[in-house]
């Protein structure tokens, strides 16, 4: 299949097609509106359900009621109406029921502004709602790996019986740029025995989705079982993109659309005769803590960059221990970090300033 030019959310919905998808539930909110727009022309003609939900609350118990029958499923949202989905995002994480939900980040807190931002880091992987729970969190910085991401979320939410959030913003989903469809090879799933789809049998003990859990015993046992594949995922699926880090003195270290402005401040920093490197990770949760670990060794300073005003900076911190100076450099409002200004946070860094 040829590259076809597409706005970042239009490619989004049209990659969830091609993996699958047979239902979305969403509502409205700017700077989104694409992809539910999109799905309700497109999920149509190849025999899936659409649903403009009531609310976003509405949306995501709609979610956990056509994951819970085994459909592949997706909504998305931004931020304000992502934190509505928090609850039923508690639930289905607690009921391990695989689904893909999108949150193209505007500016906030509150009802904020439609530009974009970085400042849903914390509630995408620390998890955003009640309980001891994790979201695979991918964070693309182009619309081709926003279309890639898309694909590799549902089959990870099929295999891990987790949700995945795909982690964009504004820029990602309002800018145009070429995407192809058909590269990504599917995974070998196993099959969705556990899904409540009726019971014809009635000689076999009906099948339950449940995410309450009474008696302590039970509760902890769950949390516990959870917390074994939090593990697996880390150990296995942790994605993360090193760039011009061979002869790294300092780092750049940032994620989605904020990676591309990093890269190219590192080549404005080289220039100068300044050894600095990118180090993007790509899922957000698991963190590549062993990536920052093993560059924390070796260069002199680490400069986070976000759109917020300093989350991702923690997990920097952490990962590295206290073996190298991290500092942080923070846009918000929907203002973009410049180049000029990551260099000048790098050479004052180099000077001790």
């Amino acid at each position: 299949m040829a590259k076809v030019l597409m706005k970042g959310n239009e490619a989004i919905a049209e990659a969830a097609v091609t993996a699958g998808c047979t239902c979305f539930f969403g509502y409205p909110i700017t700077p989104q509106n694409q992809i539910p727009e999109y799905m309700s022309k497109r999920l149509p003609e190849v025999g899936g359900t659409f649903v403009q939900a009531e609310s976003e609350i509405g949306a995501i118990n709609m979610v956990y009621g056509a994951a819970g029958a085994g459909a592949r499923v997706m909504t998305s949202s931004s931020s304000p109406g992502i934190s509505l989905k928090q609850e039923g995002i508690s639930y289905i994480a607690c009921a391990e029921l695989p689904c893909v939900i999108v949150n193209m980040v505007r500016s906030g807190p509150g009802l904020g502004g439609i530009l974009p931002s970085q400042g849903d880091y914390f509630q995408a992987v620390k998890g955003g709602g009640h309980g001891d729970y994790k979201l695979i969190t991918l964070a693309p910085s182009s619309v081709q790996e926003a279309v890639d991401l898309v694909m590799l979320g549902f089959d990870l939410a099929d295999q891990y019986r987790n949700p995945v959030m795909i982690l964009g913003d504004g820029m990602i989903g309002q800018m145009m740029e070429p995407a192809e469809f058909s590269a990504y090879k599917k995974r070998d799933l196993p099959p969705k025995d556990w899904a409540v789809r009726g019971r014809k049998d009635k000689t076999k003990p009906p099948k339950l989705i449940n995410s309450l859990f009474i008696e302590p015993e039970e509760m902890s046992a769950q949390t516990a079982r959870m917390q074994k594949k939090y593990a697996d995922i880390a150990k296995n699926e942790t994605l993360v993109e090193e760039y011009m880090m061979e002869d790294a003195q300092y780092v750049i270290a940032a994620f989605g659309t904020t990676a591309r402005v990093a890269k190219s401040a590192a080549q404005m920093a080289r220039k100068e005769g300044l050894k600095v490197g990118v180090i993007r990770p790509i899922t957000l949760w698991p963190f590549p803590s062993e990536t920052f670990a093993k560059a924390a060794k070796k260069v002199r300073g680490i400069l986070t960059v976000e759109m917020n005003t300093g989350q991702m900076v923690e997990d920097v911190r952490l990962a590295v221990s206290g073996r190298v100076p991290v500092e942080f450099y923070g846009t918000v409002g929907g203002f973009v970090p410049e180049q000029k200004e990551i260099v000048k946070h790098i050479r004052a860094m180099k000077e001790g300033k």
